[in-house]
């Protein structure tokens, strides 16, 4: 006997209806806007607090903006800053920033303020990380507060979803980043009804934060290097050999996490560890200059501009001196996030490739090397394929990043996180 097609398939869960799904529109598009503006409100808030530090205040002292002296000031000055916030401030600006990631907890109100204000001061004193992690931690604590009140008998992880969707909506300037990253997490949960009912409302908010961004700001992940007029067997071979040199050198880092974090653990008091972490990234700014401060992003669309004009000697200081500053922003108690540094270090890594070997298209070594080493410290495929295609506008590079991105996550699958728990030990 047939069965009814209107029945669900053995095995399936019944989706949901139009009329169950239709009430969540309005607060994801809300959260969405929300999001996207407290992001966009903290980033114009660290230019012009970096525009002051990078290019007013040097020039009215008379000194280089970039000089070895003036880093070093800054950064040092940076790391006391936002220790005193750490530890002055109520609730410490949140959690030690090494045992949190994309999943962010929910904070008191109180604790936001300090938070906001050490965020900014990191994007613009220098520090390696991006804004991604304080940013998600403070829309989420503000969806959930507002949904306890608004409507309480919602679920807190209904407005947990929506404010995260909405924040990587809106710090990638597409829903598809989104719904990657929530199509991971949802993999290992047993989902109520069909994927795309999980995904409505936060797709819903990650495309309002998305679109919010671009009407505003008109965001570009394009590197526009060299056109990449399609794979051939070399370039399958050297993406496979470079994302997994990505992938090894970002495990490097993931090792030695727990170390670093240690030691500046060792010092107890955030006037001490801050300013100390200062010390040692103006020590990094002296040996790799000044395009590997701050979160990367700028930084890459200038090597990327000229991937010619270093030689590979260059690029690989440039490589491990941002790893390395990476590694101590995220160690010492600086918040942020680590996707848009490991991107830097992605990037001059793939041009180093293509300087020692002339044959690696440098938009294949680029995008390999995002990946692997996108791979190694985010543990989030989908993500480090989406941010690796997107940094090279060639429909032909998603093939060689997907076989490239086998052996990568052979190297890095069921080994530790960068990401620790609050006792200090790794996350696997």
């Amino acid at each position: 006997m047939a069965q009814d097609s209107t029945q669900p398939a053995p095995g399936t869960a019944p989706a949901a209806s139009a009329r169950a799904l239709l009430p969540t529109i309005v607060p994801a598009l809300l959260v969405g806007v929300v999001t996207s503006l407290v992001l966009l409100g903290v980033s114009a808030a660290a230019e012009e607090l970096q525009h002051a530090l990078w290019q007013d205040l040097p020039d009215a002292l008379g000194v280089g903006r970039y000089s070895v002296a003036w880093m070093f000031a800054v950064l040092t000055a940076t790391g006391v800053a936002v220790g005193l916030v750490v530890w002055k401030v109520p609730g410490h600006a949140g959690p030690d920033p090494a045992t949190t990631g994309l999943e962010a907890p929910v904070l008191p109100l109180a604790v936001l303020p300090g938070l906001v204000l050490v965020t900014a001061l990191v994007l613009a004193g220098g520090p390696s990380l991006g804004p991604e992690n304080p940013i998600i931690a403070v829309n989420v604590s503000l969806a959930v507060w507002f949904g306890a009140r608004v409507l309480p008998r919602t679920a807190q992880r209904g407005w947990v979803a929506l404010a995260e969707a909405g924040t990587i909506g809106a710090l990638f300037g597409t829903p598809v980043a989104a719904a990657l990253v929530i199509s991971e997490a949802l993999a290992g949960q047993r989902v109520k009804g069909q994927l795309w009912d999980s995904l409505f409302a936060p797709l819903a908010a990650a495309g309002a934060g998305a679109l919010t961004t671009t009407l505003v700001s008109e965001p570009s992940f394009d590197l526009h290097l060299p056109p990449f007029e399609g794979p051939g067997w070399a370039d399958l071979l050297a993406s496979l050999v470079v994302a997994s040199a990505g992938a090894l050198l970002g495990m490097g880092a993931v090792y030695a996490f727990p170390y670093v974090h240690g030691a500046f653990r060792r010092l107890r008091h955030p006037m001490l560890m801050l300013p100390a972490g200062g010390v040692v990234l103006g020590a990094l700014s002296a040996l790799g200059g000044h395009l590997t401060l701050f979160k990367g992003l700028d930084e890459i669309a200038e090597l990327a501009a000229d991937p010619d004009g270093w030689t590979a000697g260059e690029f690989a200081v440039m490589t491990v001196v941002k790893l390395a500053a990476l590694l101590v922003a995220a160690s010492c108690g600086f918040r942020g996030g680590r996707i848009f540094p490991s991107v830097f270090v992605g990037t001059a890594l793939g041009l180093c490739a293509h300087a020692l070997v002339p044959g690696v298209h440098p938009a294949v070594g680029v995008s390999a090397a995002v990946l692997g080493v996108l791979l190694a410290v985010t543990r989030q495929g989908w993500v480090s394929l989406f941010v690796a295609a997107v940094l090279v506008a060639s429909p032909g590079m998603l093939t060689l990043l997907c076989l490239a991105s086998l052996p990568a996550w052979l190297l890095v699958t069921g080994r530790p996180h960068m990401q620790l728990r609050p006792d200090g030990t790794a996350v696997r």
